[in-house]
């Protein structure tokens, strides 16, 4: 059976495995159920609140249904506060010159790396567990664009470019996953399946809905649409090539937790309830019940600046009074928003709340954020213990797809120090190493950190590596070496305006016999060979002959000298071609591309 992928669709609302209806309920698949059902249960509950679709039930209309979506703010802030600022990564020394340019190729060249942390602090936000997968793209011709030189001729009218190949880093829909963990050992992975369903055109041209499933294991690879096998295939990394983040760790379970757990969700729910009875009272007080007794309402006119009279002895009109006084309930739902900023972390003011302005120091404003603190430190232990993960199949598909990568490319790699290896060794596991380095969450005052620096610089008590790397420069070998390169540049510029200034005054000396900046004094002109200066041979009748000096003993040539003469000459041409320029042959025509 043929089936059209060029119409699939998966994410969002478009999905079916979990699709929101028009009253927010939640449709799940029926596969794996009795195993994973209670999860993808809770998946489905958590989105919902995620997504706004607080109410099991739709009021009447006209009467208010309010959604105070604290669920959606929280999970975000808390996505913001751990993955705003990025990651960065170290390798060991012996790899340090190669992989972080590697992976810092595959995050931000193949693929958006803000865009990927998000997606994944999203899923791990709001279901509790994140799962990764590592492929890799194929090179191919895309059409658009020019021609690429020493490929075949285009038919008339396409036009192709050349796609080079790509690690692609693809965080998964938690609900599409099913994996099989070890028995005996939770972090053990050894057979994950994906399975979703999508949109397709059938053979006869009918769109239909078909059900994608792939099953890795550590040797296959099969692929199954419907019930039909499209491919079957050996994995070439000989592991999954799926990595699982738990959000929160539950201490005996595999699963995570996501930031807002259920019982935040029941006191979200509480507040909107509670906050639509408030507008409900606020809108029987704006138009309140009129009561007459005694009187027909006919004879009555409404309306405001009103006078009603004679209305017959025993008659009464009064407005049905409600609740006076609101206060208790206002008190309430501050209480409940309270205890949801407590259950998560976050302080009131994190949100916007206003406050004095004020210069609270770094670590009084990391007291105040103590239990956010907290809940960054339990997270990033997990996602930095993932991202590894993901990093050592990032290595492993480059080291299969591209070998030629594991080379060191001095254009792109970083400087090779001594210790580290210019190739790596696919079969060495230290290979595949590498660290996560999360700069600081909260905001830190530059000056008293410069400072900081500074006082330990004077004390020997750090390196310049290290003081870039405590000011978040991913790599200081570089910015160091483009900070060297500047200063050999400005000595080189210095040093040719050292030296066109010398040159013009000894011109203005030779032409004026004064010296520049010093008008009325004489030149001191330095003794010519047939000058009159004392001792040369017109320097007059009292002149007294010189002592010849003896001639210089030339010294003995070794190989470090000659090539410090090669860069004092080299750096005699910079001089000069930086005090005096290149006068390059140049050709002006005003004819140009045969237009004329």
């Amino acid at each position: 059976m043929t089936v059209d992928f060029s119409s699939y669709r998966n994410g969002g609302g478009q999905d079916l495995t979990i699709s929101t209806g028009h009253l927010g309920l939640i449709q799940l698949a029926d596969e794996e159920f009795e195993v994973h059902g209670p999860r993808l249960n809770r998946y489905a509950m958590q989105w919902a609140f995620y997504l706004g679709n607080h109410w099991s039930y739709q009021r009447e209309a006209g009467e208010p249904q309010l959604t105070f979506n604290y669920t959606r703010a929280f999970i975000d802030y808390i996505i913001n506060f751990t993955f705003g600022k990025g990651v960065s990564f170290r390798a060991p020394r012996e790899t340090d010159s190669i992989v972080p340019d590697l992976l810092k190729r595959v995050w931000e060249t193949d693929n958006n790396k803000p865009a990927v942390l998000h997606e994944m602090g999203q899923q791990g936000g709001v279901t509790g567990d994140v799962f990764v997968k590592v492929a890799y793209s194929e090179p191919h011709l895309e059409p658009a664009g020019p021609e690429v030189p020493g490929n075949p001729p285009l038919p008339p009218g396409v036009q192709q470019t050349y796609v080079p190949g790509r690690v692609r880093i693809l965080p998964l829909n938690s609900a599409f996953c099913f994996p099989e963990w070890h028995p005996h050992d939770k972090d053990k992975l050894i057979r994950f399946k994906l399975k979703y369903r999508f949109w397709g055109t059938a053979p006869e041209g009918t769109r239909r809905v078909f059900t994608y499933t792939e099953i890795i294991t550590d040797t296959t690879i099969e692929e199954w649409v419907n019930d039909e096998l499209i491919r079957s295939d050996p994995n070439p990394l000989g592991t999954i090539p799926v990595v699982h983040i738990p959000n929160m760790p539950v201490s005996g379970s595999p699963w995570g937790l996501p930031d807002c757990t259920g019982d935040f969700l029941e006191l979200n729910r509480e507040y909107n309830e509670k906050m639509a009875d408030v507008s409900d009272i606020i809108n029987y007080h704006a138009a309140p019940v009129t009561i007459v007794k005694g009187a027909k309402v006919s004879q009555l006119e409404k309306g405001p600046r009103k006078v009603w009279g004679g209305l017959p002895k025993d008659a009464d009109v009064y407005n049905l009074s409600g609740v006076e006084n609101i206060d208790s309930a206002l008190n309430y739902v501050e209480m409940l928003k309270r205890g949801m900023h407590e259950m998560v972390g976050i302080p009131e003011t994190a949100l916007g709340q206003m406050q004095p302005i004020s210069n609270t120091s770094g670590v009084a404003l990391s007291i105040q954020f103590q239990p956010l603190m907290n809940r960054y430190s339990q997270k990033i232990i997990q996602y930095s213990q993932g991202i590894e993960k993901i990093n050592a199949l990032i290595l492993k598909t480059l080291a299969l797809k591209e070998p030629l990568s594991l080379q060191w490319d001095a254009t792109v790699d970083s400087t090779l120090k001594e210790g580290q290896v210019a190739v790596l060794d696919p079969e060495d596991p230290i290979t595949y190493r590498s660290t996560c380095h999360w700069p600081a969450p909260l905001p830190v005052d530059a000056l008293i950190k410069l400072n900081e620096i500074q006082v330990k610089l004077a004390l020997s008590l750090e390196s310049r590596e290290g003081a870039l790397r405590d000011l978040g420069e991913e790599f200081p070998d570089e910015k160091l070496a483009e900070i060297r390169a500047e200063l050999m540049d400005d000595v080189l510029a210095d040093g040719a305006l050292n030296l066109l200034k010398t040159q013009v005054e000894a011109e203005i000396m030779q032409l004026t016999g004064m010296v520049p900046g010093n008008p009325g004094d004489p030149a001191q002109l330095p003794p010519t060979d047939g000058g009159g200066g004392p001792g040369g041979p017109g320097g007059g009748m009292n002149s007294q002959p010189q002592p010849q000096m003896p001639a210089p003993v030339q010294p003995v040539l070794d190989q470090a000298l000659l090539e410090v003469q090669g860069e004092a000459s080299q750096i005699r041409n910079d001089l000069v071609t930086r005090a005096y320029g290149t006068k390059l042959p140049q050709r002006r025509s005003p004819e140009r591309d045969g237009n004329g």
